[in-house]
């Protein structure tokens, strides 16, 4: 991948380890000290880290680290059971997908920053590496701030028109999951309302045509509540392709 620039951003690889910890703190700050967890700590790590690319989103004149993300590839003959999501779902199914999968993980904006040209930037780096190595399925798990499943109904309820295709579907693996594609079968919504509950990396997959599993992980000791989600790269609506190709162009 090669430094992108929009506006006052650029989005680029870490470079070594100096690279790597300072996304790793920029994780810190957005998924747990800003909610009271986690606070002992500086980093949020793990062992995935070192298989994975990371990228970085910065604040070209100040050098400030405003989003990161990070991406495990599998070539297209390469089990996706060790991923990182597969900890905590059954995704041999997915093996029969054929051709190359990215997995997308650890996706995090600084919690002071909101301006739309970072997104854009981070999901146009994303575009030229998923070009680059011609992937054909992204994939990862997208997070609800908060456990209990009821504070979400009305997004997941909206979600059992998004499940995966059957050949795709996750298999249940965590040892504490919420069915709502059964569950919330007849629950009304509001489709503008739930659509506004919704993560904001998880309106991006819906926005490219993903799909999520049936059933939510329910993550107690970090407060959170997520489903698995697939982009099929050859299902992206032409319009949204090309306008993330021509940010990463």
């Amino acid at each position: 991948m090669v430094a992108l620039v929009r506006g006052k951003y650029q989005a680029r690889l870490a470079l070594g380890e100096a690279d790597l910890a300072r996304a790793q703190g920029l994780r810190h700050r957005s998924f747990l000290a800003r909610r009271g967890i986690g606070l002992a700590a500086a980093r949020d790590a793990d062992g995935f880290d070192a298989l994975c690319q990371h990228v970085l989103v910065e604040e070209t004149a100040s050098g400030q680290l405003v989003c990161c993300y990070r991406l495990m590839s599998f070539a297209a003959d390469v089990s996706i059971t060790d991923s990182y999501s597969a900890q905590v779902y059954g995704l041999s199914a997915l093996d029969g997908f054929a051709g190359a999968k990215l997995e997308l993980g650890r996706f995090c904006l600084d919690p002071d920053w909101h301006d739309p040209d970072i997104l854009r930037l981070a999901w146009g780096a994303m575009a030229q590496i998923v070009d680059a190595q011609q992937v054909k399925l992204l994939f990862g798990c997208s997070s609800f701030e908060g456990a209990e499943w009821q504070a979400h109904a009305k997004a997941l309820a909206l979600l059992r028109g998004h499940l995966a295709p059957e050949p795709w579907g996750p298999a249940r693996k965590a040892p504490e999951v919420f069915g709502f594609a059964d569950t919330l079968r007849d629950l009304p919504f509001d489709l503008r309302e739930a659509l506004q509950s919704l993560p904001p990396l998880l309106r991006t997959y819906l926005a490219m045509a993903g799909w999520v599993s049936d059933h939510a992980v329910i993550d107690r000791q970090l407060d959170t509540l997520h489903v698995f989600t697939a982009v099929e790269i050859a299902k992206i609506p032409p319009a949204r392709a090309r306008a993330l190709r021509a940010i990463a162009e």
